[in-house]
């Protein structure tokens, strides 16, 4: 599936939630939830390396489950905060990470 497409079926999903739960998908909703997926995803990665009270621990494949969860949830939010930002989010990767077009331009 071609990144355009899989950032299309996660901002239809956000809105439906948004929809069900009376709930406005707008930039500070967005920007908010994504500090919240961050927080969860740092504690799942503290579960996983057991830097966390005893009794959260769970079993290596579990803990690795739920990390792979909370890190996709990041990607998401991160894919609707850039749909509601007007930013195209495969663009800017391209240009910052592979390309490195932004890079050599500030030179």
């Amino acid at each position: 599936m071609k990144f355009k497409d899989i950032q299309q079926k996660v901002v239809e999903n956000a809105i439906r939630y948004g929809k069900e739960y009376d709930v406005e998908i707008d930039e500070d909703f967005a920007l908010i939830k994504l500090y919240e997926e961050v927080g969860e995803f740092s504690q799942a990665v503290l579960i996983h390396r057991k830097k966390s009270r005893p009794e959260k621990h769970v079993t290596e494949d579990v803990s690795k489950r739920e990390v792979a969860k909370e890190l996709a949830d990041v990607v998401g939010m991160a894919m609707v905060n850039a749909h509601l930002l007007g930013i195209d989010l495969e663009e800017a990767i391209d240009k910052k990470w592979i390309s490195n077009a932004w890079l050599k331009k500030d030179k």
